[in-house]
């Protein structure tokens, strides 16, 4: 079975009400609070107003580019369930996740294979691993075969330019959890009916295996 995904990106509330409202809904929706360079960050005011909407079955997943301790004091309250942090050192997730009592997922950009192992120096704080690309705000890919056979006692979340048009099935012998983001778009904005057809195609999935 091919584990629950994750709709990065979100920055509307249309949006964040068709996927709370959704049949299957995405197991996380993320948001990204402190990197402007995104088209996809949402300033913290209009932050706050969005995250009113009831998450329903889905967890609030706030990414993080190494955050300091204004933006961390800023959404403290917030809904989330989850901090995704980038560009952390593993003495500064500790810090982030005993100060802020939030589940963690730290994440691992990948170029090449030597990259692939820094995630043994997060294993023991992180409550979940994700491999993303180096691209940051721009939807960039790496190999996945790259990280095909780690194996950690935790779950694996796989980012980096996944498509609606790809074999999702494939993803499952790599990972627990896809996390899709530009692949739902259309001229840089989410775009529903894309959005309804990849949690659709999960859903197939799923029934299937």
């Amino acid at each position: 079975m091919i584990q629950p995904c994750k709709i990065c990106g979100i920055s509307d509330s249309k949006t964040l009400e068709f996927l709370t409202s959704h049949p299957t809904p995405p197991k996380m929706i993320g948001f990204i609070c402190n990197w402007p360079k995104s088209k996809r960050f949402v300033e913290h005011s209009k932050l706050k107003k969005l995250l009113k909407v009831d998450k329903k079955k889905s967890e609030y997943v706030a990414v993080l580019v190494k955050p300091n301790e204004d933006i961390l004091e800023k959404i403290k309250d917030l809904p989330f369930d989850y901090y995704q942090l980038y560009d952390c050192t593993p003495t500064e997730v500790k810090s982030v996740k005993e100060k802020y009592n939030k589940k963690i997922i730290v994440a691992i950009t990948v170029k090449d294979q030597n990259d692939t192992v820094k995630y043994l120096e997060y294993n023991e704080l992180a409550d979940i691993i994700l491999f993303d690309s180096k691209g940051y705000e721009k939807s960039m890919s790496f190999d996945h075969q790259l990280i095909k056979n780690i194996k950690i006692n935790k779950e694996l979340m796989l980012a980096g330019n996944i498509q609606i048009e790809d074999n999702l099935e494939n993803y499952k012998e790599i990972a627990d959890i896809i996390d899709i983001s530009g692949g739902l778009e259309t001229s840089g904005l989410k775009d529903v009916s894309k959005i309804n057809i990849f949690l659709n195609k999960i859903k197939l999935i799923n029934n299937e295996t």
